[in-house]
């Protein structure tokens, strides 16, 4: 008879201000387990960066692999925001100081077929009992965004089977560390039996005391690091006897005195390390108010039409959040304005599916211009006011112009706008009716600092 403990983190999107008391709580518990004789496992379910943090902007995420190094992990995934949300150049290099093992079974280079060199298959842990624990590891497929991005995304079906048949022979007990979502993990649990304990995490829900699905044990931490999972398995010649899953409020550990300057470090080295990359020169400064003399926005357009190479591109000015200065712009500017890890999309259109388009737009104008709205890629507060460059709405005459001239329904048109716009359910043309590419690496913030640049060097 013995009992293992897992502990998991989830979905974490670099809030280091609960990170202290995780810390704490996963080091002290493994500590006093072990000392009971558990068997005690820590995991990390994946998208524990995100670069709306500046810490993880200026270290592309080394500074999170930093923290997750503070807990020796036994295994860890890669969610979305580790896997969109880099260029495959930053992902190849992202664990390299790392000191816990990669698990994913569902990622390949799309030239080569071959899994990266950072990523292991599976996992087989022995207890001091002989109890032999697989560990598994899915992502969510993206295919979209994640070919762009030189990766090729295989789907649960294509894998999952396979990584059974490999992984379950070699195993008492089958664990699958799970970034697919609440509803995918619904499904496994209800067509893999051979899976003992399922970790969920992506669509940030959460089990405050597990939950069971043909006896498979599921646990669930919600996000932000406000809950940690802890699973206890009671096992004897292994096969488990009895599960227990809850999830531990952040909240109600324990707070010491120095975790706020802990915090406030990360927040502080973040601001220093972007402030130091000087971008350009601008000037006049460049406001978000679109009464202003300079908007933001019109720059920010004119930048998505030279980096789509279009004649038309269109933007929500709830993207951005603060304005920039005159003089010397720095990385740190553009990140406070456009927080959000946003692609560019470059979309052509049927004349006759671009007025469409564009009606929707307009249909959703008044809706959208206070909605709020998270998640997505949007890092923003509200979506905001639509902005047009090179495409026009006449209300009175209902037409849809097009540099000025009616709309030609025989005609294809091209323009540049975000990927935000593709997954939102307000503007479902583009999605059902346009031919999308999806343009990569940059973010949003990338391409109008790169423009920046261009046009206003630092002389």
């Amino acid at each position: 008879m013995e009992e293992i403990v897992i502990f998991h983190t989830n979905d974490l999107h670099s809030h280091v201000e609960n990170w202290p008391k995780i810390r704490r709580y996963l080091l002290g518990q493994k500590e006093c387990y072990t000392k009971q004789g558990k068997t005690v496992l820590t995991v990390d379910l994946g998208d524990f960066i995100d670069r709306w943090h500046p810490l993880t902007e200026a270290t592309d995420g080394q500074a999170n692999i930093e923290r997750m190094n503070e807990i020796s992990y036994d295994a860890a995934t890669i969610g979305n925001n580790e896997g969109v949300g880099n260029s495959k150049e930053e992902l190849n290099h992202l664990y390299d100081h790392r000191n816990f093992d990669v698990l994913l079974g569902n990622l390949v280079d799309l030239e080569t077929g071959q899994a990266p060199e950072w990523a292991m298959p599976y996992k087989i842990i022995e207890t001091k009992e002989q109890t032999k624990i697989g560990l598994i590891a899915l992502t969510a497929p993206f295919p979209l965004t994640y070919r762009p991005n030189g990766w090729d995304i295989l789907s649960i079906k294509e894998i999952l089977p396979q990584l059974i048949r490999v992984v379950r022979p070699q195993c008492d007990i089958l664990i699958l560390m799970s970034h697919l979502g609440i509803d995918e993990d619904s499904k496994i649990a209800n067509e893999y039996h051979e899976i003992n304990v399922l970790l969920g995490s992506h669509t940030h829900h959460l089990f405050k005391n597990g939950e069971k699905i043909n006896g498979i044990q599921l646990s669930a931490a919600g996000k932000f690091g406000y809950y940690i999972g802890e699973v206890h398995l009671t096992v004897a010649n292994g096969t488990i006897l009895n599960s227990e899953a809850k999830a531990v409020s952040t909240a109600e550990l324990p707070t010491l005195s120095e975790d706020q300057r802990e915090i406030e470090d990360y927040l502080a080295l973040g601001h220093q390390l972007l402030k130091a990359k000087k971008i350009a020169n601008i000037p006049h400064p460049l406001f978000v108010d679109l009464n202003a003399e300079h908007p933001l926005i019109i720059t920010t357009l004119k930048a998505l039409k030279e980096k789509g190479r279009t004649d038309a591109a269109i933007l929500n000015n709830g993207l951005f959040l603060t304005d920039i200065p005159k003089g010397i712009v720095d990385a740190d500017q553009l990140h406070e304005t456009l927080p959000h890890p946003i692609h560019l999309i470059r979309v052509t259109l049927s004349g006759a599916e671009l007025i469409r388009l564009v009606k929707e737009m307009e249909k959703n104008r008044q809706y959208l211009r206070k909605f709020p709205i998270r998640g997505m890629g949007f890092r923003g507060k509200v979506f905001g006011e639509l902005y047009y460059d090179g495409i026009a709405y006449d209300k009175q005459k209902k037409q849809v112009l097009w540099q000025n001239a009616p709309v030609d329904l025989e005609c294809t048109y091209t323009f540049t706008t975000i990927d935000h716009f593709m997954f939102i359910p307000f503007f479902p043309t583009i999605e059902l009716a346009g031919e999308v590419e999806f343009i990569f690496p940059e973010f949003i913030r990338t391409v109008l600092g790169n423009y920046l640049n261009e046009h206003y060097p630092i002389l």
